[in-house]
């Protein structure tokens, strides 16, 4: 394993060049291999794992799901807020920002996105859940996509542009999944789901998200700084992969919901004209054999 570990990464400085110096040694950005099994564990599950639940009755998962839930709230909420004062404090550009000139705020940024590096690894539970639950219909080629790459793709960020330009999306992303996993909390309690109506802005959100990453990332291309280029046409690519596919689950979710609900009324309003109908006809026949009766 050591070997093969060596082997990666000198094939890795090859192609990348040499590493950020000031995360040597941090827990799981050593080496590529440990990200890479939990990774092909990950499709593993995702594979099996209907499999196995088949013929299983569904596990409710609720209270597991509340804390589960609220701890990702919390864990994007302090990465959010250590971002932003991180941002502030190092004077970040927006425009273009390398990974040397901010000073002790860019190790701020470095330690906390090191923990947003390792929330992709946590999240990987939210598969499994939908696997323990059977609700299978949400393991989507989008969220297996989404979640198989995210981890991967951060342990390279980690290990070659660690902070910097790097910022930006991890900071929306945050903030999208403190709506996004406050509300899956919150949807774990049945007597709270009347109340929870943002759903469909969470999505929305994502997608801007995407737009505003896009345009931000296409300004280190435009006004270079000494941010490496290749990681920003990389991420420009990425982000366009995830604005095609959370648009097509955009469509397929809300808007075929609102045509078949469009087309439930219309079905409904006619059952009413028909049920009406059939009464009135079943009324007609009663009085009829109730004549016929008396005659």
């Amino acid at each position: 394993m050591e070997h093969m570990d060596k082997t990666i990464n000198s094939y890795f400085d090859v192609w990348l060049g040499p590493r950020d110096p000031r995360v040597k040694g941090w827990l799981l950005l050593e080496n590529y291999t440990p990200t890479f099994i939990f990774s092909a564990l990950y499709l593993l599950i995702v594979w099996l794992g209907p499999k196995y639940m088949r013929n299983r009755q569904p596990f409710s998962c609720r209270g597991i799901l509340v804390i589960y839930n609220l701890g990702l709230t919390l864990l994007s909420l302090y990465m959010f807020y250590e971002l932003v004062t991180g941002v502030l404090e190092g004077g970040y550009n927006f425009f273009c920002q390398d990974t040397h000139s901010g000073g002790e705020a860019d190790m701020k940024i470095i330690r906390v996105l090191w923990w947003y590096y390792f929330s992709k690894l946590i999240e990987f539970m939210d598969t499994f859940f939908f696997i323990l639950r059977k609700n299978n219909h949400q393991i989507t080629v989008l969220h297996v996509y989404h979640h198989a790459t995210m981890l991967n793709i951060w342990w390279f960020v980690m290990n070659w542009v660690p902070c910097g330009h790097s910022y930006f999306g991890a900071t929306l992303n945050s903030f999208i999944h403190v709506l996004m996993y406050s509300y899956y909390g919150l949807s774990a309690v049945p007597a709270m789901r009347p109340y929870l109506w943002w759903k469909k802005y969470i999505t929305q959100g994502q997608l801007i998200q995407f737009v505003l990453t896009i345009f931000q990332t296409s300004c280190g291309v435009v006004w270079p700084c000494a941010f490496p280029q290749g990681w920003l046409y990389f991420q420009i690519f990425y982000m366009i992969s995830l604005i095609i596919l959370f648009t097509n689950f955009y469509i397929q979710t809300y808007n075929r919901k609102a045509s078949s609900r469009r087309k439930e009324y219309q079905n409904g309003s006619t059952a009413i004209a028909n049920g009406y109908t059939n009464s009135f006809s079943s009324l007609e026949n009663n009085v009829k054999q109730r004549k016929q009766r008396k005659d």
